[in-house]
């Protein structure tokens, strides 16, 4: 899908917001939700999506919501870094999938990044351990 389109409220992580799809929370209030992402690029690697958004991208996010989300974004970063102790973190999003995007709505990818370590790629097909990531997302939350 390139960045123009109609939006699917059936995307998963629509499903996720409506209860109707499981994950592993880290962060939530009544602006965004943090959760694990299931294939991780690196270990603690967090989702962060916005509360109710009915587009595709941060791009066609109303001005007005942007604000409050990037500050959960940032608050969700640091925890990480303070749970996680990474070297470096890469914060960031894709739009349409040209640009990387893979589920379209708007997230922003938390990757930490460790000293030596590689990073798996966007989208493959290493599905995380749910009890791991449990642990983790319970690291993450305590540090906010």
């Amino acid at each position: 899908m390139s960045l123009h389109g109609a939006y699917d409220d059936n995307n998963i992580f629509a499903k996720i917001l409506r209860g109707e799809a499981a994950s592993v929370k880290a962060f939530e209030d009544d602006v965004a939700l943090a959760f694990m992402d299931l294939f991780p690029q690196s270990r603690g690697h967090t989702l962060v999506i916005p509360k109710g958004q009915k587009v595709k991208n941060f791009l066609e996010m109303e001005e007005t919501a942007i604000g409050a989300y990037l500050q959960r974004v940032q608050r969700v970063a640091k925890a990480v870094t303070r749970a996680l102790k990474p070297d470096g973190v890469v914060v960031a999003h894709y739009n349409g999938a040209p640009g990387g995007q893979t589920i379209f709505y708007p997230h922003f990818h938390i990757i930490p990044r460790y000293e030596g370590v590689g990073l798996a790629g966007h989208s493959h097909q290493k599905r995380a351990d749910i009890a791991e990531l449990e642990r983790i997302a319970q690291s993450i939350a305590a540090a906010l």
